[in-house]
């Protein structure tokens, strides 16, 4: 980790050196001996990273290296501000300042001179340090980045448990067994790769599959396994695999083979041994698609069936390996709720049933572990030695797990197994990571605000060819796809709308950001006073904290406030706003009982997150100017209408978001086009009558998401003029000022053709016949459509899009009487919501139609007194709701299970039949 604060130092080292040199000439040569000191050390703190658990004086080292990174990261942040503060008038006011300035100035730049000569000789005596302590030799020494003999015990003792202790993996043995025993086209090697986190028990399930007795006399008893895990040798994995075959053959590896370290040698032995045999090989604990790359010729398809098995946390390396030899992929889930209780109390209470006066502690406990089969063994293991008689003991585990996680031997080995991942992980992730942690348990993380906060905090590096926003989206499915999140909720075109972690995981991560000074969180059982060393700030719930002291948080660089209560916010705004810290990037008061804007906000120079929503702030004072780094301004579901002019000076602002779900944004301002960098802009309230909003749009080329509300016809030829401008739109929000007014915008949709990047379109307001132009936007996954009153079909143009998943038709999108979806048309489509279709009589879906199709949601259609015709033909729908119909059809569904309209949908597993209004909520039933 230390390895991380240093790399994200000298890119800060870099870019100074760069851009300020005049300014720091006084300093440079201190700057740069720092860099290349640092820059050497950065070689040794990888192996120091992964060594400093079990070594102290490594521990105390790394200590040290991280320390200073952090100090020197304060200095240049610390003199920026400085200086910034000194440049920032001009003019007569200049010129009577700087008599002022001159003599607090001149102390500074000595205290900074002073400051980095000292962390000149702090850098050197750390330099030394590794060549005392015998450093140099990390990486080469066997007692460096070697994992903790209880590492080793608790893989090996997976593969020992009896069937009999096996909770929940059932139909999953039986799924991998027969895939395994199965008959392939042409007798094909094929894999089968079991994917998952660490801790799920994909060791367990695999050995119990290679331990059967079916399973090993289909293969002759010709099986090897061999744990790969991240000390990945390549010969020694070869000729693991030589010894277990040929003894498996009762036959002697040959003498040049068994001592051989040529890799090329021992893999041409195994494919000539295979050759002509059915064989199963278990290839365990697989980090890196470059590892199975490495493996995956010395099995070659000798068409006998043969198989090999896989374990991973990485999805890359499961479909990597499948997509070489063809097979299957299984991805494994928690426990359920039911397995996991058997499988605590087995081992809390040794099979026995839990006593009843520990029920609702034990459940709690258990509610953490969230059914990750490795954390309810080692818990419930460490239950197992204490007193069922003394419920305060029980009682003490539940609120301090975090301290037992830490401090208790029993639970070592799974902190250890769930710290791989992290440790594996490249340094520019270990930060995002990290990060992560700071979120209250159980949240759900919206994706969008993550990657914001990722890019203010500087964790995401540029990368020729892709946007910041693309390189953090990269990130997060490298975390996803390393089995270290998990996606928890998608947005209806198939994009992931927020994550989570798992608790366990969490809390691991939480030790080591305490321990590594990376960040600070509280809540009702943290301590009153806070770390000497606080860089990020996490507040929840019932959190406790005593009054800041002077300088407590001037290192501070990240505050996010997750609590309303009101008593914590004012206890902690009336000492932060005071003592606050000046060097802040990120805060985060989301939600927070704030009615007015804190002018102290606007003195905070590095400012790069600001987020003010669901707050009951009302205006923005013209100071916000100051924020001049400022990149994302969030004042979604705030009361703020009106941004003054001054807002227009930040020209780092990559988001913009205000608007609230009454479909109010904000009023346009005169020269919106100097925000040059916005990325998002949503949403600004066109005036009446006046176009130049629509024509400074043109200006802002580097959006990719928009929304323009209260749009009339006067703004359309000025609109679609700048649309034409915007290249790499995704998102596009185009509201007229009301769906009533027939006359209003008259939209045409053909002029959108040029936005081939377009993902996601809503329209609200009347549209010009059709929609013609809008098949040519072959990138769209989603299209709502509200009060265009449509006269031709939309299907006719829609339903070849490619990417199209979801379609939304609301209040007389179209004024036709029936929707024909033709065969084999929206191959793609998963969604489908027709609402408010005052004059729609009939939906016809022909065979081969909407063959994918999940939902489909029929609502306020007053007219349609029939199901679906063809509705029988979508046999991938899961959920079908049928609201506020023509009686007539709701009758008949209700008339019982022998109706036709019943039989036809009776394939489906959710039906809802009903009415709903806002007064009595819905009235219906599920079949």
């Amino acid at each position: 980790m230390a390895e991380s604060v240093v790399s994200f130092l000298l890119g800060k080292l870099s870019t100074l050196l760069e851009d300020e040199v005049k300014l720091i000439s006084q300093f440079r040569n201190e700057v740069v001996f720092v860099k290349n000191e640092l820059d050497r050390i950065r070689a040794f703190l990888r192996s120091a990273d992964t060594a400093e658990d079990d070594d102290e004086e490594i521990k105390v080292w790394v200590k040290q290296v991280r320390d200073v990174a952090y100090d020197a990261e304060d200095i240049i942040d610390d003199f920026l501000y400085r200086f910034k503060q000194s440049k920032r008038h001009g003019g007569f006011y200049a010129y009577l300042s700087k008599m002022v300035r001159g003599i607090k100035n001149l102390k500074a730049r000595h205290r900074i001179a002073y400051q980095l000569q000292c962390i000149k000789l702090r850098v050197t005596d750390i330099s030394e340090g590794h060549k005392r302590y015998g450093f140099k030799e990390l990486g080469s020494s066997s007692s460096y980045g070697t994992k903790p003999c209880y590492f080793y015990e608790l893989r090996n003792d997976a593969r020992l448990l009896e069937d009999a202790q096996l909770v929940g993996i059932e139909s999953q043995k039986q799924d991998l067994s027969s895939f395994l025993m199965a008959n392939s086209n042409c007798s094909q090697l094929q894999v089968a790769a079991v994917v998952g986190m660490g801790g799920l028990g994909k060791t367990t399930l695999v050995s119990s599959v290679y331990k059967d007795i079916q399973v090993r006399n289909h293969f002759h008893q010709l099986q090897a396994w061999v744990t790969v895990s991240q000390l990945f040798k390549l010969d020694e994995v070869l000729r693991q695999i030589i010894q277990q075959f040929f003894k498996a053959m009762n036959q002697l590896v040959p003498d040049e083979v068994e001592n051989s370290t040529d890799t090329h040698l021992l893999k041409k032995t195994i494919v000539d041994f295979l050759s002509d045999k059915r064989y199963l090989v278990v290839l365990d604990d697989i980090w890196d698609v470059d590892v199975w790359e490495a493996l995956k010729v010395s099995f070659r398809n000798n068409k006998n069936d043969s198989r090999v098995m896989i374990t991973t946390r990485n999805v890359d390396v499961a479909s990597s390996s499948t997509k070489d030899l063809g097979g299957k992929t299984l991805i494994l889930t928690p426990l359920t709720n039911d397995d996991s209780w058997t499988l605590f109390c087995a081992k809390a209470f040794q099979g026995s049933s839990c006593p009843s006066h520990l029920e609702k502690i034990s459940r709690n406990i258990l509610k953490r572990c969230e059914g990750l089969p490795l954390a309810i063994v080692a818990i419930g293991s460490m239950l197992a030695t204490k007193d069922i008689n003394k419920e305060d003991e029980w009682e003490i585990i539940d609120r301090s797990l975090r301290a037992e996680l830490h401090g208790n031997r029993k639970l070592k080995g799974m902190q250890a197994i769930l710290s791989l991942s992290f440790n594996d992980l490249p340094y520019h992730l270990k930060h995002c990571f990290m990060y992560i942690s700071l979120f209250p348990e159980d949240y759900l993380i919206k994706r969008n605000v993550l990657i914001r906060l990722w890019i203010a905090e500087g964790f995401i590096e540029e990368m020729e060819g892709r946007t910041l926003e693309e390189v953090a989206n990269g990130c997060l499915n490298e975390l996803l796809n390393r089995s270290l999140c998990q996606v928890n909720e998608r947005y209806r075109d198939g994009r992931i709308k927020s994550c989570r972690v798992h608790d366990i995981l969490r809390e691991t991560m939480l030790l080591k950001s305490k321990e590594q000074s990376f960040a600070v969180v509280t809540n009702k059982e943290s301590n009153r006073r806070l770390p000497e060393r606080v860089r990020r700030l996490s507040l929840h719930e019932g959190t406790k904290i005593d009054p800041f002291g002077d300088n407590e948080l001037s290192q501070l660089r990240s505050l996010l406030v997750f609590t309303k209560e009101i008593h914590v916010w004012n206890n902690f705004k009336s000492s932060f706003f005071e003592e606050g810290s000046r060097l802040l990037k990120v805060l985060d008061c989301t939600y927070a009982p704030m009615t007015t804007f804190p002018q102290h906000i606007t003195k905070l120079y590095h400012l790069r997150y600001l987020s003010l929503r669901g707050t009951n702030v009302s205006s923005i004072p013209p100071s916000i100017s100051n924020l001049q780094h400022l990149e994302t301004l969030d004042l979604k579901s705030t009361l703020v209408r009106q941004l003054p002019n001054e807002i227009l000076r930040l020209h780092c602002l990559r988001n913009l978001t205000i608007y609230d779900h009454k479909g109010s944004g904000f009023k346009a301002l005169k020269g919106m086009n100097s925000l040059s960098s916005l990325r998002k802009l949503c949403f600004v309230e066109a005036k009446l009558g006046d176009t130049e909003l629509l024509v400074s749009i043109q200006k802002l080329t580097q959006l990719t998401n928009l929304g323009i509300l209260k749009l009339g016809v006067e703004h359309r030829d000025a609109l679609f003029s700048s649309l034409h401008e915007l290249k790499y739109l995704r998102s596009l929000h185009l509201y007229s000022r009301t769906e009533d007014e027939e006359e209003v915008f008259n939209l045409q949709l053909k002029s959108l053709s040029s936005l081939r990047l377009l993902q996601r379109l809503y329209i609200r307001g009347c549209v010009e016949k059709s929609v013609e132009g809008l098949q040519d936007l072959t990138n769209l996954s989603k299209i709502r459509l509200v009060g265009c009153k449509l006269q031709v079909d939309p299907l006719k143009s829609l339903q070849d899009l490619p990417n199209l998943v979801s379609l939304e038709l609301f209040k007389g999108a179209y004024d036709g009487e029936s929707l024909c979806f033709k065969a084999w048309s929206f191959l793609k489509l998963k969604k489908l919501y027709i609402d408010e279709m005052d004059k729609l009589r009939r939906v016809i879906v022909e065979d081969k139609a909407l063959s994918h199709l999940k939902i489909m949601w029929l609502k306020d259609c007053k007219l349609v007194n029939k199901l679906p015709l063809g509705i029988e033909h979508l046999r991938s729908l899961e959920v079908l709701n049928l609201i506020n119909l023509g009686v007539e059809l709701i009758e008949t569904i209700y008339n019982g299970s022998q109706h036709e309209n019943y039989l036809k949908v009776k394939h489906i597993s959710n039906v809802f039949i009903g009415k709903w209004n806002i007064e009595t909520g819905f009235q219906g039933q599920r079949l």
